[in-house]
């Protein structure tokens, strides 16, 4: 079993994007069950310095030891549903933990892109925090009813 946690920059206090996301978060639940994937887990970690290197810190300390970590990054590779899919089938025969990670303002920390195990992209915009939430628990649903072979996927 794959557990899934995003770790996210920034606290969301009550909005229509914080819904979103716990509505996929239980979807992926119910889904992922099934196969070997989940619980999914969201954290959102409050950085007061602001900068990266300081909540690369706090992101840092939040992170479990036996974890993959996967930063967010409009750098990072552009996968396809399908080939996320693919990759978290793979990751949860390598893995106990896949955290995803998702910066402040001015993005992660280099050197904490760096020390990641993979970094993926939502494409190569950049998109508003609270939003990269959505659009990520979204795609983890949706990989998750790939692997399930739900018809929620429409290639």
């Amino acid at each position: 079993m794959l557990g899934i946690r995003i770790l996210a920059v920034g606290i969301d206090r009550g909005s229509p994007f914080r819904d979103l996301v716990e509505d996929y978060r239980h979807r992926f639940d119910r889904v992922g069950r099934g196969v070997g994937l989940g619980p999914m887990q969201v954290d959102e970690i409050e950085a007061r310095a602001g900068t990266p290197q300081a909540e690369a810190a706090v992101l840092r300390s939040a992170l479990p030891r036996d974890a993959l970590v996967v930063a967010m990054d409009e750098r990072g590779e552009a996968l396809s549903s399908p080939a996320l899919a693919a990759r978290l089938d793979r990751w949860k025969g390598e893995w106990r933990h896949a955290c995803f990670l998702i910066g402040g303002a001015d993005g992660l920390d280099p050197a904490l892109r760096t020390e990641a195990g993979a970094a993926l992209s939502l494409g190569p915009m950049v998109w508003p925090h609270r939003l990269a939430r959505v659009m990520l628990a979204e795609q983890l649903y949706r990989a998750a009813t790939i692997l399930a072979g739900s018809p929620y996927h429409r290639a």
